[in-house]
């Protein structure tokens, strides 16, 4: 193995350092090859669905479109309020609509230059193809757009939605040109070009993505290094043994807790971490048995012990979760521990006695193994234990990877299986509305409530704290009461670095926008 990886990784580097001789530049053209700036190195096991924006509604892939393309707006480290991108300007001219002004001299890393037409092609494109891996429900109340002129874009909106601005920020926000993408079909991933601060240079499937600086951005973003590349591994040992030894210059997702713990002490590395909204949660296909019943949805929410799965899983990296909502955004409670308290098994029979439920319940739970790092194992074990230590259900645990997954979740194969969420933008409606749209939510789960649908109207047509604090209470305490979902754990964001990287914690805020252009590393 580790020759093999260290022979590709030379290989990869040569890739980069004969596009960084190029005359490629940093962001706006300020930061030259004479500046000392050099390649840097991010190792995963966190693979990509696609490049293309219209297939892709997960992180790593939102990793590279964030920094491959340009959208209207965009998060700041800053702050959680979106800023210029590709727009100068944007405004809502009345409740639903919404109107944006380009920035003058935009131009894509092929040299056609970015239009008002391309950002209408783009929306398009994303809501025509409605790829079952792609962001296309993110775009749903949005009934048109129109060019209005070469720099204007309108957008029309179907009701209020004061959350406009933010999905604008997301992975499917990002611009293409319309003279590469195919209007009604994904572009192969090694194709993709965009006006962002870098450009891909080489594309392995499963393997590496190398990138090079765009010479034709013209945004704010400043380089600090002359090259970037995703390393992609299958274990989370290799990727351990990999920044020990200093074939990647940052190991970040995938590395088990165990790992973040050992590379502590590790010469030469050191464990950055900072805030983050990422959770992990459990969903219930409400649509058919053993999970059609609330009771039994209930019950296990009763008996579901979160202590003892960070503890046990996770060696006490993650916190428990008694919200969808995370800690670190507005209008949270903990309603699953106001409501259930401590884990009781004999309160979670009262509950299943109650409805007339014989136990033990048998339920089938499933899992992905890579997806969500090597501890997604120890997770669901500690999960299939505390349900049958109960004595109230027996548990057949399942997995499968990613791609097949996601496509069998969505299409009702699962009575319950895990999840993660990672925000598209960092606002609590993007911790309800996903999931509650009144159409199965992102999970198609056959939970429909129509008081909760309203109730996200309510959040999202709003600026008043208050009416939405009062929206988001009563939008915690109904799904604490219907269990559509549990959710079980918050987790940190963690990157194991070698001596000399920099600005991979300036990168960490609860927007999880990795940008490649803030990390540096000495020559």
């Amino acid at each position: 193995m580790a020759p093999r990886l260290i022979k590709a990784l030379g290989a990869g580097l040569a890739v980069v350092l004969v596009a960084a001789g190029c005359g490629g530049d940093g962001g706006g053209g300020d930061e030259k090859e004479s500046s000392g700036l050099t390649g840097v190195v991010l190792g995963t096991t966190d693979k990509p669905t696609s490049t293309d924006p219209a297939g892709a509604y997960d992180l790593p892939s939102w990793t590279i479109i964030y920094n491959v393309y340009q959208n209207l707006l965009k998060i700041p480290t800053t702050s959680v309020k979106p800023v210029g991108d590709a727009a100068e300007k944007c405004d809502f001219t009345d409740p639903t609509t919404y109107v944006c002004t380009l920035r003058d001299g935009l131009t894509f890393s092929n040299g056609d230059p970015l239009t008002s037409a391309d950002v209408k092609f783009s929306f398009d494109r994303v809501v025509k193809i409605n790829d079952p891996a792609g962001p296309s429900s993110l775009f749903a109340n949005m009934k048109s757009i129109d060019a209005t002129d070469p720099k204007t874009v309108t957008m029309h909106l179907d009701h209020a939605d004061a959350t406009w601005p933010s999905v604008l920020t997301t992975g499917a926000g990002a611009i293409v040109p319309s003279k590469v993408f195919p209007p009604d079909k994904k572009l192969d991933n090694s194709a993709a070009i965009g006006s962002g601060p870098y450009k891909i240079s080489k594309y392995t499937d499963g393997q590496q993505v190398v990138f090079a600086p765009n010479e034709k951005y013209s945004g704010d973003d400043q380089l600090k290094n002359n090259s970037f590349i995703l390393q992609y591994f299958d274990q989370a040992s290799a990727l351990k043994l990999a920044v020990e030894q200093g074939d990647v210059d940052v190991a970040y997702r995938g590395l088990a807790p165990s790992d973040l713990e050992a590379l502590k002490s590790s010469n030469g590395v050191k464990v950055v971490e900072g805030n983050s909204t990422e959770i992990r949660y459990m969903v219930f296909q409400a649509g058919s048995a053993p999970f059609n019943n609330k009771a039994v949805r209930q019950a296990v929410a009763q008996v579901i012990d979160r202590e003892a799965i960070a503890k046990n899983a996770y060696d006490g990296q993650v916190t428990p979760l008694y919200s969808m909502i995370p800690e670190g955004l507005d209008y949270r409670t903990d309603i699953f521990k106001e409501k259930f308290g401590a884990p009781d098994k004999a309160k979670a029979k009262a509950i299943l006695d109650a409805a007339g439920v014989t136990t033990p319940v048998n339920a089938t739970i499933w899992w992905t193994p890579s997806h969500y790092g090597p501890n997604a194992a120890d997770e669901y074990a500690e999960v299939k234990r505390q349900l049958e230590e109960s004595g109230l259900f027996k548990v057949e645990l399942k997995s499968t990877e990613w791609q097949q997954y996601q496509t069998a979740f969505k299409g009702g194969q699962y009575p319950a299986w895990q999840l993660g969420w990672f925000p598209d933008f960092p606002d609590p409606d993007n911790y309800s509305a996903p999931f509650l749209d009144g159409k199965g939510g992102y999970y198609k789960n056959g939970y429909l409530n129509p008081k909760l649908t309203d109730l996200v109207a309510t959040e999202q047509g709003s600026t008043d704290a208050t009416k939405r604090g009062d929206a988001f209470a009563q939008i915690q305490q109904i799904t604490a009461e219907d269990v559509p979902m549990v959710p079980i754990w918050q987790g940190k964001q963690l990157a194991a670095v070698r001596d000399g990287v920099t600005g991979v914690e300036d990168t960490f805020d609860p927007s999880f926008t990795f940008r490649f252009w803030l990390v540096g590393k000495s020559s």
